[in-house]
């Protein structure tokens, strides 16, 4: 059910790394570079072999062979996030900026740059621009979010259902995200599918990021002009009406920000629990033997697989030590997100189940948290159940070894889930819309090999997803 950690090479100068390993992309320093082919090759195994070498806090390279610290250690995460006072969101900090050394065309501009959003300020100013946020989120209750993430599933499953074939990523997870997401802003569905395309990650094309970012911030002051004279119960409407007085520059850009934060992350964890549900036996036997709920299969992912395995940044606002590291003022900080969940300070034995403990560092923490991660969470939640109620004796059109991982230094996620299932009449599903999985009865799920449990007597009722999946 988790991955166990990866081998790397062995102490001693008899030690070759082989073509590949992380340890064989050096820079000229003789620190280790955290982008290019070599690196995104295995995170995991870049990750351990840096801990090992360095602790819980190692020197890399970044894009350009630009200096920061790798945070690999779940305290020293913790410790980072929750003192704004000793490291700051504000990228104005960062020495190589203020140097020159940050070249106008790196990749690493449209990430750290500072931008007059949340996300890089502290403070009195950070606590005005979030507040609008979490309060333009915390109008949607769970229950409003399940029925969108229901309709949009059924009406995503019915494009490919009579095919009895899909891929899951492609087709599904690629997509469901922004549905739900443009109708929580207030956005018409049909901006959904040019948005998804306008947010494909933190490292993009840089040929499209240019149109796509402006295709982006004009469908949104758009939005924002058109919902100051008819106002609804959304997000644009929210942020506009806030006490926090928020001009409408600031509209727009936490407007996009929630949207590409909200799309990357949730296509993410959604990808990685299908594919855990599609290729771990032990991963669904303890869905159907009632040992794990799938809202607790979505903590275990989050533990093993966490939708963005680094995050920038912090910078140093003084002199500091960290982790046994010293820290200069203007020092940029990457948080190791995936490399926290799997410290073996907290998490010894990978093998140890973990659902139900949300105290991994996937959302991040301290002020900074993601402010939507419980969104997120229900559209992941709602949309696999509903997907796979939908989809009778689902199972994967190819081996396990033929699914390829793609990895960037931010993310690490399957890039095709192809399916295969027993093919769907147009108009089968259910036509209640307004119920979710969840709130619709149905069996328990008996326990792996029990014979002659109910749900496998003829006239029992429908048989639960996951009984398909184990044969």
């Amino acid at each position: 059910m988790t991955t166990p950690r990866p081998d790397v090479p062995s102490d001693g100068p008899a030690s070759v790394p082989p073509p590949g390993c992380p340890a064989h992309d050096m820079g000229p320093d003789g620190l280790h570079r955290l982008y290019g082919p070599v690196a995104e090759a295995d995170p995991r195994a870049m990750y351990e072999l840096l801990r090992r070498e360095y602790g819980p806090v190692a020197p890399v390279l970044l894009h350009g062979d630009l200096p920061a610290w790798l945070v690999l250690g779940h305290r020293e995460i913790l410790e980072v996030v929750r003192t704004p006072s000793l490291f700051t969101r504000d990228s104005r900090h960062w020495s190589m900026f203020q140097q020159g050394r940050v070249a106008p065309d790196s990749p690493l501009t449209p990430m750290l740059a500072w931008q007059p959003l949340c996300a890089f300020a502290d403070g009195d100013e950070h606590a005005r621009l979030r507040g609008a946020v979490t309060d333009g989120l915390a109008q949607f209750n769970r229950h409003g979010v399940r029925r969108y993430v229901t309709r949009h599933t059924r009406r995503l499953v019915e494009s490919f259902a009579e095919a009895g074939e899909a891929d899951l990523i492609r087709d599904y997870a690629e997509k469901l995200p922004m549905l739900v997401m443009t109708q929580l802003l207030g956005l018409p569905e049909e901006n959904a599918a040019r948005l998804a395309d306008a947010s494909p990650g933190p490292m993009r094309d840089a040929g499209t990021a240019r149109a796509d970012d402006d295709f982006a911030r004009d469908t949104l002051r758009a939005l924002v002009r058109r919902k100051r004279q008819r106002p609804g119960r959304d997000l644009a409407s929210s942020l506009i009406s806030h006490e926090s007085g928020l001009t409408e520059d600031e509209v727009v850009e936490h407007l996009r920000l929630v949207l590409v934060a909200a799309h990357e992350t949730t296509v993410n964890l959604i990808a990685n629990t299908l594919r855990l549900v599609l290729t771990d036996r032990r991963f669904r036997a303890s869905l159907s033997g009632g040992q794990m709920t799938l809202p607790d299969a979505l903590e275990q992912v989050l533990w093993d697989a966490p939708p963005l395995s680094t995050i920038p940044g912090r910078w140093a606002v003084g002199d500091t030590v960290l982790g046994g590291r010293r820290i200069k003022a203007g020092d940029l900080m990457m948080l190791a997100l995936a490399a926290g969940n799997t410290d073996p300070a907290i998490r010894p034995d990978l093998s140890a189940p973990v659902h139900g403990n949300r105290s991994h560092l996937s959302f991040s923490g301290g002020p900074h948290a993601c402010p939507g991660q419980d969104i997120g969470r229900a559209i992941a939640d709602t949309g696999i159940d509903t997907l796979l109620t939908l989809l009778p004796g689902l199972e994967l059109a190819v081996s396990e070894a033929a699914l390829v991982t793609s990895a960037a230094w931010l993310n690490e996620r399957v890039e095709s889930l192809p399916v295969r299932f027993t093919p769907q009449r147009p108009g089968a599903a259910p036509a209640d819309e307004e119920s979710t999985p969840q709130e619709r009865p149905r069996p328990l799920p008996a326990a792996v090999g029990a014979p002659g449990s109910a749900t496998d007597r003829p006239g029992s009722g429908p048989r639960p997803w996951w009984k398909s999946l184990l044969g």
